[in-house]
């Protein structure tokens, strides 16, 4: 294995590093160059896998990343999304009515099964 194959594995075991570079914390080249440096036993690893941190602030990191989105809602364009999707599924569901409607009046009548066509 070569080392970048040991450093993606290194990551793998790790998945508290991909939050640092989505925040824009750190970057895949600077953890790279100190994997290379320093390897993955060294004591520089520490601030960044810090586990009991990264439990602490999970759970109010999510709710403020809901409270975060709410308050980036455009509330016309909830609605106006809201009003066309009301409109599609009016649409599809008068023509599935109609459907039905047009199978159910059909003037067809069997005929009994003991008379031919002659008679």
């Amino acid at each position: 294995m070569t080392k970048i194959d040991n450093f993606k594995d290194f990551v793998k075991r790790n998945p508290n590093l991909v939050t640092y570079v989505k925040k824009g914390q750190n970057t895949w080249q600077n953890f790279y160059e100190l994997y290379d440096l320093y390897g993955e036993d060294n004591s520089i690893w520490n601030k960044y896998l810090n586990k009991e941190e990264e439990r602490s602030t999970k759970g109010s990191s999510t709710i403020s990343n809901i409270l975060e989105m709410a308050k980036n809602l455009d509330a016309d364009k909830l609605q106006d999304g809201i009003t066309s999707l009301q409109k599609a599924i009016d649409l599809f569901g008068g023509i599935l009515i109609k459907d039905k409607t047009n199978n159910t009046e059909s003037n067809y009548t069997p005929r009994p099964v003991y008379r031919r066509f002659d008679d």
